[in-house]
């Protein structure tokens, strides 16, 4: 569960309207679903515009993944090694998160935004490889839109229980990274069977 001195620094941040969602997905210690739900919260209680919401959330977390996009292309592996525990990304993080690019490629940034563990630090090998940044920038901000819309909907629906999204978050997003890892097994074996086909 979530310490309650994020769920103050959320409320304060509140007090910033559309700036405190973009600014509370760029700190990285505060979990997004936390921070899209509380946005919802407030949307439901007509703070916030429903669309201003959404632009604040896709902004904020597109330009949390280029700050580690950024640090991964400047710094390299040796400096998360350093420093990553202060942005609370592991070595198990890393790790995953270098599998995961060096065997499905660029096409992850994209599908990894919804699967626990390598989300959190897939932008990190991207600015290592250094990836084509205009390719980055496209497939997290398409990413960031579902992600987005999907945790102002649940807080929108949740209300005052918007705390609860840390249990009832999972729920969602199980089968979202199910259907994730499914579509890109599917891509790759449809991008070999091509491949395959050319040779005969």
């Amino acid at each position: 569960m979530a310490h309650e001195w994020i769920f103050q620094l959320l409320q304060t941040l509140s007090e910033w309207g559309y700036l405190g969602i973009a600014l509370g997905l760029m700190v990285e210690v505060i979990p997004s679903e936390l921070v899209l739900s509380y946005g919802g919260f407030l949307v439901s209680e007509n703070k916030l515009h429903f669309f201003g919401a959404l632009l604040a959330g896709v902004i904020g977390g597109t330009l949390a993944q280029l700050f580690l996009y950024w640090l991964g292309l400047y710094g390299g592996r040796a400096f998360f090694n350093k420093w990553g525990k202060f942005l609370l990304i592991s070595e198990k993080h890393l790790d995953a998160s270098e599998e995961w690019f060096t065997k499905y490629g660029t096409f992850v940034i994209f599908s990894a935004r919804f699967i626990p563990v390598v989300r959190h630090a897939i932008s990190i090998p991207a600015g290592i490889a250094k990836m084509k940044f205009s390719l980055f920038l496209l497939y997290t901000f398409a990413a960031m839109i579902p992600w987005t819309v999907l945790f102002l909907l649940i807080g929108m629906e949740l209300g005052d229980h918007w705390k609860q999204i840390e249990i009832i978050g999972s729920q969602y997003i199980k089968p979202i990274a199910f259907f994730a890892g499914t579509g890109i097994a599917l891509y790759f074996a449809v991008q070999a069977w091509k491949a395959r086909k050319k040779k005969n």
